[in-house]
């Protein structure tokens, strides 16, 4: 598997085209419906670029850090052809809105143009892998599963891999592959409301709002008895990047 499509062009689907051509040295494609939404992925990939290369290679000059950049960014080819983008394709990863309508419509019509033995996969942090596959062939199916990455995809190492009753093995582990050559610790979970981590997260973020809003707590005692007394790195303010529609898709799910 070499050719890979990320569809979405926003954090998540730019952070996975990024760590896909960086880490996981695939050809990649990056797709949206707009050459502005396309130029915002692009930026998006390029200050996160930035900020690794000033890291990692803190001893080298400003030059090369710029050309290690720039060479990363332009592997990525970018289209709002969705047909050419899959045209020859091995991998397809969807990282669009969460919105389970616009995504069958996506993989619906990306079915019939993608190579049959092309394996589909769905970002979604919440939404049903199965209702999502509904809209593409029974063989199609068969190909298809979770992908469930996590913000900000650079920095963060889980990725959740999901199955459905009729992804077959080898979808499964290669897409358990995919994610360990994206340097992530991939995780099997059958396809559940809120699969993982947003299924046990997600309550105790709600019952954190609740506290505060009970006034039984401040924000900043119930961050702090978490961090020192549980080891749990979330906080209020970390929840700002959690999307409210991610929360409430999650909520209606469990």
């Amino acid at each position: 598997m070499c050719l890979t499509d990320s569809f979405g062009a926003g954090l998540m689907g730019a952070g996975i085209a990024q760590v896909l051509a960086h880490k996981g040295k695939f050809n990649v494609t990056l797709s949206d419906v707009t050459d502005k939404a396309l130029a915002n992925g692009q930026s998006i990939i390029s200050k996160s670029l930035t900020r690794i290369a000033k890291k990692a290679m803190a001893e080298s000059s400003a030059d090369e850090q710029s050309k290690f950049v720039k060479g990363i960014v332009d592997s990525i080819k970018v289209t709002t052809d969705p047909e050419a983008a899959v045209k020859d394709t091995d991998l397809v990863i969807e990282a669009i809105i969460e919105n389970v309508g616009i995504k069958k419509d996506l993989f619906g019509f990306l079915d019939g143009k993608a190579p049959k033995d092309a394996i589909f996969a769905s970002n979604t942090s919440s939404l049903s892998i199965t209702d999502v596959a509904e809209a593409v062939s029974s063989e199609r199916q068969q190909r298809f599963g979770g992908f469930h990455a996590f913000n900000p995809v650079p920095q963060m190492k889980l990725v959740e891999v999901i199955r459905t009753t009729k992804t077959d093995n080898d979808t499964f582990d290669s897409l358990l592959e995919v994610a360990k050559r994206m340097g992530k610790t991939p995780v099997s979970c059958i396809d559940s409301p809120g699969f993982i981590v947003n299924r046990l997260l997600v309550p105790y973020m709600l019952e954190a709002v609740r506290l505060v809003e009970r006034g039984e707590a401040t924000a900043k005692d119930v961050d702090t008895a978490m961090k020192l007394g549980a080891g749990c790195k979330y906080s209020h303010e970390s929840y700002s990047r959690t999307p409210l529609s991610s929360i409430q898709s999650t909520c209606r799910a469990c």
